[in-house]
């Protein structure tokens, strides 16, 4: 009896531990997120757009240097806060809605 509980222990340890490895596996290698170079980059240099290219807004990274060049850097200011925003998402929230979404402002 125990032999049959310790055989069934070791199979449900396996199978636990493929799943882990699949899912990590999933996570790491199935897309690529740019959460954390896209926030970093809008705080520091937002107001140049450089955060919109890297996501592939290419249209709206040039509005955005457009609008700073206008208004003397002023307009800076939305690529700092786009830059917070990115940044304080979840993983999951920030891929879906700027990567897969494609929605190019906040």
């Amino acid at each position: 009896m125990s032999e049959e509980n310790n055989s069934s222990f070791e199979a449900e340890t396996k199978k636990t531990a493929n799943e882990f490895k699949e899912s990590w596996n999933q996570v790491t290698t199935t897309r690529e997120n740019k959460k954390v170079l896209a926030g970093v980059l809008g705080i520091f240099f937002g107001h140049i757009g450089i955060h919109k290219f890297i996501l592939g807004y290419n249209k709206e990274g040039f509005i955005q240097i457009l609008l700073t060049f206008i208004t003397c850097g002023i307009a800076g200011i939305v690529g700092f806060i786009e830059g917070i925003i990115y940044l304080t998402k979840s993983d999951e929230v920030f891929y879906n809605t700027y990567q897969v979404g494609k929605r190019p402002w906040f």
